[in-house]
């Protein structure tokens, strides 16, 4: 099963792609602009990304870096355009797109080409597993483990570990990690840091040094574990 989110503001053109992936087995979500997408794109777990390049709120080139960069999500991205310039591929494989189709397009080609772009994901992913130190964490399920021990993560937890794990050693900010849970209608201010609380409850109580590390005013990162001291 083949899970896509189509990121695209043409409802026709989303239609026939409904229309034409469903009954091929696959789950389609979709976004009709660019921050929504962003939003769906980091909070869920997906086979590949259909991305549009014109969209509103957040055009496709800025998504895809963020993507990437900021969040440092390696999920496969397929960039369709009505345009067609060499600088405009050039750019986007630059800023991480996998792959690249300008509209209109085949339906059957664009079935070929996802189909290729998971088969190289999964070859790139050792087990869809994300290695931190001691800390290993699956990208697919809430599974995680620290120095060979299971942790007991939910949904939430999981989401978070993911984008600490994909930015570490860097910080990630509160505003982040909000729009990563909730998009733009994050709860009253204490959700986040009783999530992050129940986190470092798995991640920290039970080990001799602790991960994750708060840094004042701005967020959360990952810290490396202190080395044992050479005889």
């Amino acid at each position: 099963m083949t899970r896509l989110l189509i990121i695209e503001d043409n409802p026709e053109l989303v239609a026939n792609l409904y229309a034409f992936f469903e009954p091929l087995g696959y789950v389609l979500d979709d976004a009709r602009d660019g921050l929504t997408g962003l939003r769906m794109a980091t909070q869920n777990v997906y086979d590949a990304v259909l991305l549009d390049l014109m969209l509103p709120r957040l055009d496709g080139m800025t998504l895809c870096r963020r993507l990437r960069e900021e969040f440092q999500n390696p999920v496969p991205v397929l960039m369709l355009t009505a345009r067609d310039p060499v600088e405009d591929r050039v750019e986007g494989f630059a800023l991480g797109a996998d792959d690249y189709l300008v509209k209109p397009f085949s339906l059957k080609e664009l079935d070929a080409r996802i189909k290729a772009l998971v088969r190289r994901a999964q070859g790139r992913q050792v087990q869809g597993t994300l290695v931190w130190e001691d800390l290993r964490v699956e990208t697919r399920a809430p599974q995680a483990s620290r120095q060979g021990r299971p942790l007991a993560l939910t949904p939430t937890t999981h989401k978070l570990l993911l984008s600490l794990v994909r930015a570490a050693p860097d910080v990630v900010k509160k505003q982040e990690l909000e729009y990563l849970l909730w998009g733009d209608q994050p709860p009253e201010s204490g959700a986040l840091r009783t999530h992050v609380h129940d986190l470092r409850q798995q991640l920290d109580k039970n080990f001799t040094s602790p991960l994750i590390e708060t840094v004042h005013g701005v967020g959360w990162r990952l810290n490396k574990p202190p080395r044992p001291a050479e005889e």
